[in-house]
């Protein structure tokens, strides 16, 4: 069984934290790249066979940006070559204000059950400093469409830790996001990517962030409140009711295969990581010659596929079965990792459960650290 992710390019503004593949979607030969993604499925498919696709994930840039006509053609195209069961995942990535009924209406008819929306915060002032360009009442008001429309899976994103962010405001928004009582939300500290606006800015000293004790004072604060609210934390960034975890982000947690579809997107087939061309017109040029637009590709050693799944599995709270390393790899896990472990969890920055190594609360906060320990090829 093998999962997709498939990219969708195209935004009508660009964030100023954002280092996505995107690219304003004016002007844009928007239905030529839906035919050609669809021959990019078609392509992997017969490079890949897989008679069932676990979840299936439509990101972005913003899929939502699509009209109700190129969703549905582009949900077609996925569905003829994607074997899907209706009770796996289906997530399309939405922003508040961008999604309509008829939208809507279009995802559940392609069997789409869940719905991942970029919120950020619910405080107006921040939304504009961050270059969004929606309002707090945009979500509510998207909101009232799910309702309508009878759609419960819906999850969403928030950033902290932003440009004069204040604790009040972000308690705020911690509040606001409760009180939807959504199943599942997701919660990032701002990183500064290279070649966004942000960063930039930062460069000039333009940009004033809450200092890294106020990020992990508001991160802390993040868990608390999820945890009181009955959403566990079931990795680093994600809280979720029971059952509702994020089964597609649980494949690369995980350490599992997936197609990687669309311009810029990266993918992970057999010990094969790789990954598509990201200029639109680059990814179109090979798919018009029916060839997969693949720009790079890379064998991984046994040692990396080790390294990759503590790096990754280690961000679940559960963290990593020891029982699967080694049915996995074939390899005692001792026998690669027993100095490294022992050494991280007389520090107190791993814990022992039953068959799991997982973080602690202390390991948790310093998890890049930890991850650096368990490189084989330093």
């Amino acid at each position: 069984m093998t999962s997709a992710y498939i990219h969708i390019p195209f935004c009508e503004h660009i964030c100023f934290y954002c280092d996505f593949n995107k690219v304003f979607i004016e002007g844009q030969p928007v239905d030529e790249y839906i035919e050609a993604l669809i021959n990019e499925i078609r392509l992997t498919k017969l490079a890949y066979p897989s008679n069932d696709t676990e979840t299936i994930y439509i990101g972005g840039g913003t899929p939502t940006a699509l009209s109700a006509k190129q969703l549905d053609r582009l949900l077609e195209g996925v569905r003829q070559h994607l074997p899907f069961d209706e009770k796996n995942e289906f997530t399309v990535e939405a922003n508040p204000g961008d999604l309509t009924l008829d939208k809507l209406r279009v995802l559940q008819n392609h069997g789409v059950n869940r719905v991942s929306m970029g919120v950020q915060t619910f405080d107006n002032r921040l939304l504009k400093k961050i270059g969004r360009k929606h309002t707090a009442q945009d979500v509510f008001d998207t909101m009232k469409l799910f309702e309508k429309a009878d759609f419960q899976n819906v999850s969403i994103d928030l950033i902290y830790a932003l440009p004069n962010q204040t604790t009040e405001s972000f308690e705020d928004t911690l509040d606001k996001a409760l009180a939807l009582d959504l199943p599942h939300y997701s919660l990032y500290s701002l990183i500064l990517e290279n070649k966004t606006m942000f960063y930039n800015w930062a460069r000039q000293g333009r940009l004033h962030l809450p200092g890294i004790d106020v990020e992990g004072d508001m991160f802390e604060r993040a868990i608390e409140r999820m945890t009181a609210g009955g959403r566990h934390q079931y990795e680093v960034s994600n809280f979720a009711l029971e059952g509702y975890e994020s089964q597609h982000n649980l494949v690369y947690w995980n350490n599992e295969h997936y197609y990687g579809l669309g311009a810029g997107a990266s993918g992970y087939l057999g010990d094969v990581r790789y990954k598509n061309h990201g200029p639109i017109q680059h990814y179109l040029k090979p798919l018009r010659e029916n060839e997969r637009p693949v720009i790079e590709s890379e064998h991984l050693t046994l040692n990396h596929q080790m390294e990759e799944e503590m790096f990754l599995g280690l961000r679940k709270l559960e963290g990593v079965s020891l029982t699967r390393f080694e049915e996995k790899f074939n390899k005692s896990f001792t026998s690669v990792y027993g100095a490294t472990t022992q050494h991280l969890i007389e520090k107190g920055l791993l814990k022992h459960n039953q068959d799991y190594l997982a973080l602690t609360e202390k390991g948790l906060i310093l998890g890049n650290d930890v991850f650096e320990q368990f490189l084989l090829t330093k």
